[in-house]
């Protein structure tokens, strides 16, 4: 009796391992595509909250973003602010 409550148990665990291996792989596939998307969309969420630019230069960047390159971020970090802002200029004079 004892064997064929442990083949019983094994036949058991292998069925449950068929069904549980699609419900895993669905699960990990939609976990990696999530992470793919969250590190796509991080430039454009680090830009448009940045305090570096403002107004239509960070437009102008994300729209560079959109248009040639996601790694126009790249640039951004090395080339923003193509202008000085006037509030900070004006701050500084005196």
């Amino acid at each position: 009796m004892k064997i064929l409550s442990t083949l019983g148990l094994l036949g058991l665990t292998l069925v449950g391992l068929v069904i549980a291996i699609p419900i895993l792989s669905v699960a990990f596939s939609l976990f990696g595509a999530l992470m793919i998307f969250l590190i796509w969309v991080a430039p454009f969420w680090i830009i448009a909250t940045s305090d570096v630019t403002t107004g239509f230069e960070k437009i102008a960047w994300l729209i560079a973003m959109v248009a040639l390159s996601w790694f126009a971020w790249v640039f951004y970090f090395f080339l923003a602010p193509l202008k000085p802002r006037d509030d900070f200029i004006s701050y500084h004079r005196y």
